[in-house]
C-alpha cells in the first residue's frame, strides 16, 4: 500500500503542487473563516482544472462540514477539504468488479492511451493469477494490431488478431470463441479510436455488442473509456460525446504524471457521474492502479 501510495503522490506530484501552492497561499493569509475565504479557495479549484460546476459542489460542502464539526481555526481548513474530495469521490461507488468471465471494452480516441492501458491492464489481471486474452478490434489502424501484440507478449496474454481492414465483430467473435475454448477470466477487446465519424463508431460498437450478447451474454460486459488526464477539461467533453454513442461503465484515465490538470479526476465525476475506475500515475507496466478515493484525495492535497 505504501509503494501504491508513493507512486500515486508522484504520480500526481505537478498537480499537487498547482492546488496546494495556490491553496497555502490563501490559507496563511486568512485570519477568519469567512465568505471571502470561500470564494477565494474556489477560485483556487476552479484554475486547478477542476471546472466551475464541480468547484461550487466542492466549496458548499467544505461550508457544511466547517459547520456542522465547528472548526474555527483556518488551519484546519485543509484537512476538512481533503475530507470533502474524498467523500465526493466515493459517492459515485462502482459495480465493476472483474469476475469470470468478464469482457471488457475499451473505447477512446487515438492518442489517449488506450492500446497502452490495455496492455497494463492485461498485466494487472494477470498478476492477480487471472486468464487473459486481448482482442485486436481496432483494425482500422496497422500499428494498433502491431502495438497490442507488442503489449501482449509483455504481459504474455494470449491474442486474437486478424489483418488490418478486417470486421471488428467478426475478431470478436474469434476472441470469444479462444475465451471459451480455454476458459480464461477476462477478455479485454481494443476498438476503434475515432469519435469525428460518430455513426461508423456507434454502429461498430453496437455490432460488436450484438456479437458479445449473442455468444456469451451471461459474462460480466463493461465498457470503459480512456481519458488522457493532460488534456484537462477537454477530456470531460470529449467523455461527453461518448456517452452519446455507447454506454459507459467507468472510466481509466492515463497520463497523470505528466499533468499539472490531475483535478480534472472530479469534474468527470461531477460532470458525467460515470465512477473513475482506473487511473495510470507512470510510463511502467504496474503503473495502472484502480483508482482509490481516499489514497486520491491525501496525495491531491
Amino acid at each position: 500500500m505504501a509503494n501504491f501510495f508513493e507512486k500515486l503522490k508522484n504520480g500526481l506530484a505537478k498537480t499537487r503542487d498547482n492546488i496546494t501552492g495556490k491553496m497555502n497561499e490563501v490559507l496563511g493569509l486568512a485570519m477568519t473563516i469567512d465568505e471571502d475565504l470561500f470564494e477565494e479557495l474556489e477560485e483556487v479549484l476552479i484554475t486547478s482544472d477542476i471546472g466551475y460546476e464541480t468547484s461550487m459542489e466542492l466549496i458548499e460542502r467544505l461550508r457544511q462540514k466547517i459547520r456542522l464539526q465547528k472548526i474555527t481555526e483556518v488551519s484546519a481548513v485543509n484537512g476538512a477539504l481533503k475530507e470533502v474530495i474524498a467523500e465526493f469521490m466515493e459517492d459515485s461507488e462502482t459495480t465493476f468488479r472483474v469476475e469470470k468471465p468478464t469482457i471488457i471494452l475499451i473505447i477512446g480516441v487515438n492518442g489517449v492511451g488506450k492500446t497502452t492501458s490495455i496492455g497494463k491492464l492485461a498485466f494487472k489481471y494477470k498478476e492477480e493469477g487471472k486468464k487473459v486474452i486481448l482482442a485486436a478490434a481496432d483494425t482500422f489502424r496497422a500499428a494498433a494490431i502491431d502495438q497490442l501484440e507488442v503489449w501482449a507478449k509483455r504481459a504474455e496474454v494470449d491474442l486474437v488478431r486478424h489483418q488490418e481492414g478486417s470486421d471488428p465483430a467478426a475478431v470478436v467473435f474469434d476472441a470469444l470463441e479462444a475465451f471459451k475454448a480455454r476458459s480464461a477470466d477476462v477478455l479485454l477487446c481494443d476498438t476503434a479510436g475515432r469519435l469525428h465519424n460518430k455513426k461508423n463508431l456507434m454502429n461498430e460498437l453496437e455490432k460488436i455488442r450484438r456479437v458479445i450478447d449473442r455468444e456469451y451474454g451471461d459474462a460480466n460486459i463493461y465498457s470503459l473509456l480512456v481519458l488522457d488526464g493532460t488534456s484537462g477539461q477537454n477530456a470531460v467533453i470529449q467523455a461527453k460525446e461518448f456517452q452519446k454513442v455507447a454506454k459507459l461503465d467507468g472510466i481509466i484515465l492515463t497520463k497523470l504524471d505528466g499533468t499539472a490538470k490531475g483535478g480534472v479526476v472530479l469534474s468527470i465525476k461531477e460532470s458525467l457521474q460515470i465512477p473513475v475506475v482506473y487511473i495510470g500515475v507512470g510510463e511502467g507496466i504496474e503503473d495502472l492502479q484502480d483508482f482509490d478515493a481516499k489514497a486520491f484525495s491525501e496525495a491531491l492535497i
